[in-house]
């Protein structure tokens, strides 16, 4: 079943339950989709690794304004910021933990024999490959540079 789908029913049921904080995130999803299809090239369609991107993306923007505002102690607005990232995470992948990354990145760096913090690029454009949507790039740079310099 698409992402689209899936949201329409549980955007239903958020409505039925008359739940905000679920309302607030399947709505940013359904927002974000259909700006997605109406892009230039996109045909009506995404495909499933542009919906986990756009996913991705919406956790990171939230993540970021979560951040903003718990510094500036604003934690009304850092709550709502938290109840979506709960909310669009649902919807994407497991994500892996950080010692299955660094597994994963290990294996890469032997494979691509990379020697110091000049091979991250390398390293990085593989890691990238075969974690997409199972990590986010933050944490997998955060891996990369640690093995590298280690």
């Amino acid at each position: 079943m698409s992402l689209e789908v899936n949201i329409m029913a549980e955007l239903k049921e958020a409505m039925k339950a008359k739940d905000e904080a679920t309302l607030r995130g399947l709505r940013a999803i359904k927002a974000e989709i259909i700006k997605a299809k109406t892009e230039p090239g996109a045909n009506g369609q995404i495909t499933e690794e542009g919906e986990i991107k756009l996913l991705q993306k919406l956790v990171k923007q939230r993540k970021d304004s979560l951040e903003i505002f718990t510094q500036q102690n604003r934690e009304d607005l850092a709550k709502k910021e938290q109840e979506e990232i709960t909310i669009i995470e649902k919807f994407l992948p497991k994500q892996l933990s950080e010692d299955e990354i660094k597994i994963i990145v290990s294996k890469i760096i032997s494979e691509t024999e990379a020697k110091s913090i000049a091979d991250l690029g390398k390293v990085m454009a593989n890691a990238t490959k075969q974690l997409a949507g199972k990590a986010d790039g933050k944490t997998i740079s955060m891996v990369v540079k640690q093995l590298l310099t280690t």
